[in-house]
């Protein structure tokens, strides 16, 4: 097996999502041929780099370039806030490093285009963590499109709502700095290009809700904002297609929603943020009648149907089954350190054991049974 040594520079929420990733892919896929590890982490300062050092159990630097330029590291993960990846990137690609970068790739399109003048010579492979393109929901999506089944793509609406900035008293971090188009909108609209092709125009409309803000370091200190909190479009696309395109952290209400509705010719998708287990069509080819006949939404179960050798967990789990688990176990383990009893219980399985055989006593007798 080959096994990849992997350097994550950046240790903030989604460093550790992806150092989650690395450490449990081999549960989650039958694959007996490459594994990845995590050997380094890098973080600016060196109790977060202690930290994490402590929490993945790799080793503590706070220069990136102990990263990128180590020969014995295959892969540079790049989770660190948006403004760094430019010299990370720079760095990593001079020496041929595998890369896995987090959205958006760079800070600005001037950093951007220098990054795409390095890329003739760069021998590594590199992808981006534009994860919500890897929901089944959304893989069926593309095949449905690619095959025709909606039509010419008319019109699309695509949205990623979060609540997170509503409050005037959330104070001011590197995100709020960086901005809702480059946070979610760079989610967004890779998902609805990645679906409907690519943006021929669009006008668009930025909203800031609070322009001042307390500093998250230093409470005393106020800051001006600005940096969006909103994002509104109106779009046309390269195959002629028109619609709108949204991001906002000001939507009050939501949770973390990403949601598009696709109309074609033939037909239509649409994905509820609160139902990633099925992919919503419509088949406008389907015969209509006076009392309905067959035309109407149908509910694909997509689930966790990944395929190739994704193998665990089972293909028809709800996207979310895997976390319930781990806070189970969590429950578990926090009760044997504290000395306690947690539920549910052995009694309550016991309990739960007698029902279980009333229903049996039941089904058998054709009888009511009492507990």
């Amino acid at each position: 097996m080959k096994k990849y040594k992997v350097g994550l520079i950046g240790f903030g929420f989604i460093g550790k999502v992806h150092e989650f990733g690395f450490r449990n892919i081999p549960l989650y896929y039958s694959n007996d041929d490459f594994s990845a590890e995590v050997v380094k982490v890098c973080t600016s300062k060196p109790e977060t780099a202690a930290r994490a050092a402590q929490l993945t159990g790799a080793e503590a630097v706070t220069d990136f370039r102990a990263i990128t330029e180590d020969p014995e590291i295959d892969i540079v993960d790049i989770a660190s806030p948006n403004n760094c990846h430019y010299e990370e990137l720079c760095s990593a690609m001079a020496h041929n490093k595998h890369i896995y970068c987090d959205k958006p790739l760079t800070d600005n399109a001037e950093e951007a285009l220098k990054i795409a003048a390095l890329l003739p010579e760069y021998k590594g492979i590199a992808q981006m963590t534009l994860m919500y393109r890897f929901y089944p929901a959304v893989l069926r999506a593309k095949e449905l499109i690619d095959a025709g089944r909606i039509g010419r793509i008319l019109e699309i609406h695509a949205s990623f709502l979060h609540s997170g900035s509503v409050s005037p008293d959330t104070p001011y971090k590197w995100k709020l700095g960086a901005g809702t188009t480059a946070d979610l909108g760079s989610h967004i609209f890779d998902l609805m290009q990645f679906l409907a092709g690519p943006v021929s125009a669009l006008t668009a409309h930025t909203f800031i809700a609070h322009p001042e803000r307390k500093d998250f370091y230093d409470p005393a200190k106020t800051v001006k904002i600005t940096a969006d909190d909103s994002m509104h479009c109106l779009v046309r696309l390269a195959n002629g297609g028109v619609g709108t395109v949204s991001a906002s952290k000001v939507a009050t209400g939501t949770e973390d929603e990403v949601r598009f509705t696709i109309h074609g010719t033939k037909g239509a998708l649409r994905m509820d943020p609160m139902n990633l287990q099925q992919l919503f069509f419509y088949d406008n080819t389907a015969p209509d009648a006076p009392h309905g006949g067959l035309r109407g939404w149908t509910a694909i179960d997509c689930g966790a149907r990944f395929g190739g050798n994704a193998a665990f967990p089972a293909p028809k789990a709800v996207m979310g089954w895997m976390r319930g688990h781990v806070h189970c176990l969590h429950n578990f383990l926090e009760a044997v350190h504290l000395g306690k009893m947690p539920t549910p219980s052995l009694a309550d399985g016991v309990q739960l054991q007698i029902l279980l055989d009333k229903v049996k006593e039941s089904a058998r007798t054709g009888n009511w049974v009492t507990l």
